[in-house]
């Protein structure tokens, strides 16, 4: 409501005319700056009707003991190892994901060579000693 409220203050402050085609609402007129000013004021009030009947279905909900939100992420046995490592350790949260993530990087590499790890010295390979050369005139053709 506030910025329709708005524009219709500064269509009247700067002398031009508002005109609502689809629910044939013209504020040059009084009758239609009225109208248009009730139709402010009650989509106004429907907003606030939907946002609390929101609230209160949510707050029953609640009550009910309905777990709101998106599904969890994690299945429940990580979520039981974060919680007892976080009670025994008082490990962040941030090591406790970053010892699982370790964790599931040498599963998954196990898995796909077969066996544990083999981690072998890796370098790169010798730049070429024969660069081409752009030519002249700037962009190759």
């Amino acid at each position: 409501m506030l910025d329709f409220t708005a524009l219709m203050a500064t269509a009247q402050k700067q002398g031009w005319a508002l005109v609502a085609l689809d629910c044939a609402v013209d504020t040059t007129t009084p009758a239609g700056e009225a109208m248009a000013n009730v139709l402010a004021t009650f989509a106004q009030f429907e907003r606030r009707l939907i946002g609390q009947r929101t609230k209160d279905a949510l707050a029953v909900k609640r009550a009910q003991g309905v777990r709101l939100g998106r599904p969890p992420a994690l299945p429940v046995s990580v979520r039981d190892r974060i919680r007892s490592e976080r009670a025994t350790t008082g490990a962040s949260y941030a090591a406790i994901a970053a010892r699982l993530n370790d964790e599931r990087s040498r599963r998954l590499m196990e898995a796909r060579s077969g066996g544990p790890p083999r981690f072998e010295r890796w370098s790169a390979p010798p730049r070429s000693q024969a660069r081409r050369q752009a030519p002249a005139g700037g962009m190759e053709r």
